[in-house]
């Protein structure tokens, strides 16, 4: 985003992220809508993902967390499946499912797993396919020295491989914690929202595979729209926990390109409950730092200049 006078700004409303990066002409910004509440944990996603763009194996040792086998997004992990359990709320037991577009009840029969009547335990799973945000504001590519990290004309941001020099700034940088360095070669690596396929007027491999729509993949304004009638849909049918989150372009990263319907607080799902982009505070620091500086210069100039005005006026 830049101000009146041009200049570049890290935090704040952007509604044109490409336009802004110098793509001219550029089509609508796209993104990923996930609904968590259709999402039934087949982890179709992180396959197609990972055949897709040829990402190595990340191991297969058991984690101990319930089906959750990848534990996090990382170099390896560009769509990551978690499964959290918890108990189910009191005084319901089932979670009354909706056709996406249809706004009509799907099957009678259609129950969050874990909670039926046949679970004496009490205990349901959320699970939701976790992915890059693709921000607004990307501190990961404000910081890259290289120009490794870069914004699509369609506003998402992708690493260049051969370019990343493994410096690992932008690490630390992202607020969701999704950009890693691979260990093999120590360059940086994270979803590109299939920029190849995009390039060629299809979707992403994940939102392709993904059998109940969970995953839904288009021009970001439209999915807004039809993520607030979702969450309208369920508050209706009775789920009053329903949520967006990542949606609002006024938020600490200006606005998610991939954002989600939740069913419960962003910390179960291990999300940053009110994400900020880590670049936000760099004018007020430069800001700080030259007045420090020029303070110091001045303390010191006066430190030689009063001895010198005190031997003169001794003499006269």
């Amino acid at each position: 985003m830049r101000d009146i006078m041009g200049n570049h700004l890290f935090s704040g409303p952007e509604p044109d992220p490409a336009g802004d990066a110098g793509h001219e002409n550029a089509p609508p910004r796209v993104g990923f809508f996930t609904d968590t509440s259709v999402c039934i944990g087949c982890k179709a996603c992180e396959v197609a993902c990972k055949e897709w763009n040829a990402l190595p194996e990340d191991g297969l040792s058991l984690t101990g967390m319930s089906y959750d086998n990848t534990v996090g997004l990382g170099a390896s992990t560009w769509r990551h499946v978690a499964f959290i359990e918890q108990p189910v709320p009191a005084g319901r037991t089932e979670l009354p499912l909706l056709a996406p577009d249809s706004g009509k009840p799907a099957a009678p029969d259609s129950v969050q797993p874990g909670a039926g009547e046949d679970d004496s335990a009490g205990v349901r799973w959320l699970m939701s396919s976790d992915v890059c945000k693709h921000c607004t504001h990307a501190a990961c590519l404000d910081v890259c020295p290289t120009g490794s990290l870069f914004r699509t004309e369609f506003g998402t941001v992708v690493v260049q491989e051969d370019i990343c020099n493994g410096c690992g700034y932008c690490v630390p940088a992202c607020p969701y914690g999704v950009i890693e360095q691979r260990p093999t070669d120590g360059r940086a690596f994270k979803c590109t929202m299939c920029y190849d396929r995009l390039g060629a007027g299809q979707e992403p491999a994940c939102a392709k595979a993904c059998p109940t729509e969970s995953i839904q993949f288009g021009p970001l304004d439209e999915l807004r729209e039809r993520a607030a009638l979702r969450v309208e849909q369920l508050h209706d049918a009775g789920v009053t926990e329903a949520r967006l989150y990542g949606h609002e372009p006024d938020n600490g990263v200006g606005g998610d390109g991939a954002f989600f319907l939740l069913l419960d607080e962003p910390e179960v799902y291990g999300l940053p409950p009110d994400p900020v982009v880590t670049t936000r505070d760099l004018p007020a620091m430069w800001r700080h730092a030259g007045i420090a500086a020029l303070s110091l210069v001045t303390g010191a100039a006066l430190s030689f200049a009063f001895p010198a005005l005190t031997r003169r006026s001794g003499r006269t």
